[in-house]
């Protein structure tokens, strides 16, 4: 029997994924689909440079951000912010390979349902995902800069404005 994990993964994946849908309902593929659906080809292992404790700090708010390791062809991830002596957010992260071959990440701010995120680019210290019908943000970037310093940028659309934010942080030895 399946884990309640894998039921809604696979739940998830048909809902979102023309290719994992029945024929006839591919005919009738919802918006969040479409915007999800063209991968690049890649394993969990290509981002294993996101693995570790990374910290910083920005106008007052100590942020931390942990990824595990790419075993078993996913990595799961948790940032948290800190302001003062009291938690002020905190996000559950998962990178994790699709049926059709791609990576998905699934970002759950506040422990909510988790959003979909494909793949859309994929260099040797960068990774895009991308949800174009979802409010905000509609990408999320990663990327490891020439210091070793990872930074992490959402951006998109927010009430018919271009908005984006950024983070850089050290990593934690």
């Amino acid at each position: 029997m399946l884990s309640l994990h894998a039921r809604l993964t696979l739940f998830l994946l048909a809902t979102l994924h023309p290719s994992c849908a029945p024929a006839a309902a591919a005919a009738e593929t919802p918006p969040a689909a479409a915007a999800i659906s063209a991968r690049p080809i890649a394993d969990a292992s290509r981002l294993a440079w996101l693995q570790g404790r990374w910290v910083g700090s920005s106008d007052g708010m100590d942020m931390e951000e942990h990824w595990t390791s790419s075993a078993g062809g996913a990595l799961i991830g948790m940032h948290k912010d800190v302001r003062g002596a009291r938690m002020t957010s905190f996000e559950f992260l998962r990178i994790e390979s699709a049926p059709e071959g791609g990576l998905v990440y699934f970002a759950s701010p506040r422990s909510a349902a988790a959003t979909p995120f494909a793949l859309v680019e994929l260099g040797d210290r960068r990774a895009v995902f991308e949800n174009k019908a979802h409010d905000f943000p509609q990408r999320i970037l990663y990327w490891l800069d020439a210091e070793e310093a990872l930074h992490a940028k959402v951006e998109g659309t927010l009430r018919g404005s271009l908005r984006s934010e950024e983070w850089a942080w050290k990593k934690q030895r």
